[in-house]
């Protein structure tokens, strides 16, 4: 392990990572309002076993707990998202002062551990009362966006240096508002460009407000594929670059070059008389780093029947994960060259990188070589990208804990930490020992 520990510079951070609604529980409690994934959870037929996060890790009440076993494993980087409907339960309006108070106590008892926190905004968790006004359907719940940022921001810019507007804006717009098969829950393709627009606007009008009052670094965070034609068949290559279009261009775009993927016309027709005159300059403005959440790779064949015209494909040699996703380290690689000379140099942070594997306790241990060897891989795959000159500064493992799946409830665990959720226990899990140790052997010779 040691040739890789020396493969990464000595400033990289090292870090693990969660979401609100998916770990924290308590959703009535503190004053917290409803938000979207509550009302989607509790609607029969939504949710794998009709699992809810209304306890999920109970994070929120064991959170000093949490964070004392981040120390324990040598974690000095943590991602956190914060629940809007926690700071403001209508959304707007009258802040939600014990809301704020459990994230000025989590930041404060992270930094006494000695772990630096990173800070998403949004993590998918909308205010139901927004969406009853359309959500973000509704230009005006981008600006209610900017003024929830600035609120956070006021509260726990004084630590907090490092901040994400959104999480994987396509998985709120495609999931949410196409497929409905997340909150919340439609399946209306003609509204989803909209949708991604006032998304990308909300980032926009929150890095402006925060270099207003900021002294640290801000970004967003994308979920990103490269893609791979299925064949070289004129076809296979078509439905490639409109995949990429669907896929990731659709927000690389906007976000540094300042417009929309020509490509994207092809699959969502719109009209653009929801962009305002100086929005696409909103959104384009220079960011601190672009946080990249990767999982697989995605190998193309044309489809004309599947909206980005393109099927997803799955070699019989590759392993894949519970989640049915095929394991290609060497994707990231090729991800982080193409990111680098299409859109760069930008210093990049790996926001998210698991796996799901069924695991099973034996003895109170958990012995999932397949995740080990998986984070290795990308660990791998990571140094490679450094070295031919990719400015990666920093990568988290998804997840810290096991949490909530979305629709798919309790029934994939991506922790390096095992949740018992019946009894709240946690067990650190095999890759969790082995990252812990990697890490150790990391900071030890670099003498950080």
């Amino acid at each position: 392990m040691t040739s890789l520990v020396k493969r990464f510079p000595r400033h990289f951070a090292w870090g693990v990572a969660t979401a609100s609604y998916q770990i924290e529980g308590a959703v009535n409690e503190d004053g917290r309002g409803a938000s979207i994934w509550d009302v989607f959870s509790h609607t029969p037929g939504k949710i794998l076993h009709g699992d809810t996060g209304d306890i999920a890790c109970d994070h929120y009440h064991r959170m000093r707990e949490d964070v004392n076993l981040m120390s324990q494993l040598g974690i000095s980087n943590y991602r956190f998202s914060i629940s809007w409907p926690r700071i403001f339960p209508m959304g707007y309006g009258q802040k939600n002062s014990r809301g704020l108070d459990f994230y000025d106590q989590l930041t404060d008892q992270l930094l006494q551990e000695n772990i630096e926190p990173l800070v998403t905004l949004y993590h998918w968790d909308l205010p139901q009362a927004l969406q009853e006004k359309g959500g973000w359907i509704n230009r005006d719940t981008a600006f209610y966006f900017r003024d929830y940022a600035v609120t956070v921001f006021d509260k726990l810019g004084d630590r907090v240096h490092n901040w994400i507007t959104h999480n994987e804006p396509w998985v709120t717009t495609v999931a949410g508002h196409i497929q409905g098969r997340h909150a919340p829950g439609l399946k209306q393709p003609n509204v989803a460009r909209k949708v991604a627009h006032h998304l990308l606007l909300s980032h926009g009008l929150a890095v402006e407000s925060y270099r207003d009052m900021g002294k640290g670094r801000i970004g967003i965070t994308l979920n990103l594929h490269p893609v791979y034609p299925a064949s070289s068949r004129e076809e296979d290559l078509t439905a490639q670059q409109l995949h990429d279009a669907f896929h990731n261009t659709w927000f690389l775009d906007p976000v540094f070059t300042g417009t929309y993927p020509e490509e994207l016309d092809e699959i969502l027709p719109f009209d653009n008389d929801f962009i305002a005159e100086g929005d696409l300059n909103l959104i384009q403005q220079p960011l601190d780093f672009l946080g990249v959440n990767y999982y697989a790779p995605h190998r193309v064949r044309w489809n004309p029947d599947e909206i980005s015209h393109a099927s997803l494909v799955i070699l019989p040699e590759e392993p894949i994960t519970s989640m049915g996703w095929p394991v290609d380290a060497k994707g990231l690689t090729d991800l982080l060259i193409r990111i680098h000379y299409d859109y760069g140099p930008i210093p990049i942070i790996i926001t998210e990188n698991g796996a799901a594997y069924e695991d099973v306790v034996e003895d109170g241990q958990i012995h999932d070589a397949l995740r080990q060897h998986y984070l290795e891989m990308h660990w791998d795959a990571l140094a490679n990208s450094i070295e031919q000159g990719v400015p990666v500064h920093g990568y988290y493992v998804w997840s810290f804990l096991d949490n909530f799946e979305w629709a798919l409830g309790y029934s994939k665990r991506f922790g390096i930490v095992y949740v018992d959720y019946l009894t709240q226990q946690r067990i650190v899990k095999d890759s969790g020992l082995a990252y812990s140790r990697f890490l150790r052997e990391f900071y030890e010779y670099h003498h950080v």
